[in-house]
């Protein structure tokens, strides 16, 4: 659809400082041509027939979660940082000078291009030709080359983000098993949390992947080229304003209902070459999904083993402890020998000629101690409790 003539309600902004709300879009046409808007929601709602509910999904200072939606006139991206608007033939992406969304910005005013000329060489008759003939099979439409583009971009950067991840990881786990430290367990549940973190936002994406390869009709919705076409054919114009104006939960199906033609209903429930790219990046966000889960295993497996290392410590402490108790009971046997002798009492053996007698009972109390304390340890490793 063309947007000129709504672009004049909107004024080109120049590089700005971020605030805390971004009002800037960068609008890329067939051409890859870029300009940047500085609009409020209501000019963007203008400009491209949005309802607000869907705006809202867009909105940065509102946590929604990764959504994937399919309007007459408009499919509605909110992935992560990537926040766009797509129609048949123009990309509204939002906050152009994010360092997230500047390579993004990049990829499309390369890719754009490239297609928009071949489809202009080969030449409007051509081009009809090879429509009647299903040469658009072999095409994607500008909307699902740009969803291409986003979703490239998006698994690109969650996989970058992992891999990111796994590198500081297993180092550090690999730290942590040959030192249990402060240090070490702190950084640890640092990065913990943000895998944590990554895997909700993997697992997001992947579940409004998967929702929307298992409903046709959901896929179907993101051909908006086919929904345009139909609706400029005299076989559904009768019809248009029902789902042109209508609100985006029943326009679909009205929309649907209006076909007759048995080659344009065909072409409408045709979404296999659309579901085959979707399958591709829903795989590659499943690997990264994968990835993610491996790292979890392997963290438990380090939390299983440090647990385990510190039940040892925590086992050796007490036999230990029980070493020192046993020790302490032999001693105060020990010193009551020494407490007897020290007793102002008179005997037989204080006096002179029976010095030998103090050896022999020093000697004596030695041994019996000695041999108590060495009873009571084989009797506690006898019955298992402490270690050999």
């Amino acid at each position: 659809m063309a947007l000129a003539s709504s672009v004049v309600e909107l004024q080109p902004s120049s590089v700005k400082k971020k605030t805390a709300v971004s009002r800037s879009w960068i609008l890329l046409d067939h051409y890859g041509k870029g300009t940047v808007l500085d609009a409020d929601k209501y000019a963007i709602m203008r400009l491209v027939q949005i309802h607000a509910r869907d705006l809202r999904i867009l909105d940065p200072l509102l946590s929604y979660p990764s959504t994937i939606l399919g309007r007459e006139k408009v499919i509605v991206l909110n992935l992560e940082h990537i926040k766009a608007i797509i129609t048949a033939d123009e990309v509204l992406l939002r906050d152009p000078m994010d360092d997230d969304v500047v390579p993004i910005v990049e990829e499309l005013r390369r890719r754009l291009p490239q297609v928009s000329a071949a489809e202009q060489g080969q030449g409007k008759e051509e081009a009809c030709a090879q429509d009647g003939e299903g040469g658009e099979e072999n095409e994607f439409p500008f909307e699902i080359r740009a969803l291409e583009a986003l979703f490239e971009a998006i698994c690109s950067f969650l996989d970058a983000r992992t891999r990111e991840l796994e590198t500081s990881a297993y180092p550090a786990l690999d730290e942590l098993i040959s030192k249990i430290s402060s240090r070490n367990l702190d950084r640890v549940r640092k990065l913990k949390c943000a895998m944590t973190r990554l895997t909700i936002r993997v697992q997001k994406i992947r579940d409004e992947l998967e929702s929307l390869l298992d409903d046709d009709d959901d896929m179907a919705d993101l051909y908006l080229s086919r929904k345009l076409d139909a609706s400029s054919s005299p076989t559904s114009s009768s019809d248009a304003p029902y789902w042109l104006y209508g609100s985006p939960n029943t326009g679909s199906k009205r929309h649907k209902s209006s076909r007759v033609s048995g080659t344009t209903v065909q072409r409408e429930n045709d979404v296999e070459e659309l579901e085959m790219l979707l399958e591709a990046y829903f795989m590659q966000i499943d690997g990264t999904l994968n990835k993610l889960a491996t790292l979890r295993e392997y963290i438990d497996d380090t939390e299983d083993y440090i647990n385990i290392q510190l039940d040892n410590h925590r086992n050796q402490l007490i036999q230990l402890e029980l070493f020192i108790s046993v020790g302490t009971v032999c001693m105060s046997l020990y010193s009551l020998v020494a407490a007897i002798f020290g007793m102002n009492i008179p005997y037989t053996w204080k006096a002179p000629g029976h010095e030998h007698v103090f050896k022999w009972v020093v000697i004596f109390g030695g041994m019996v101690c000695a041999s108590l304390f060495l009873s009571i340890v084989s009797y506690a490793r006898r019955k298992g409790l402490v270690g050999s």
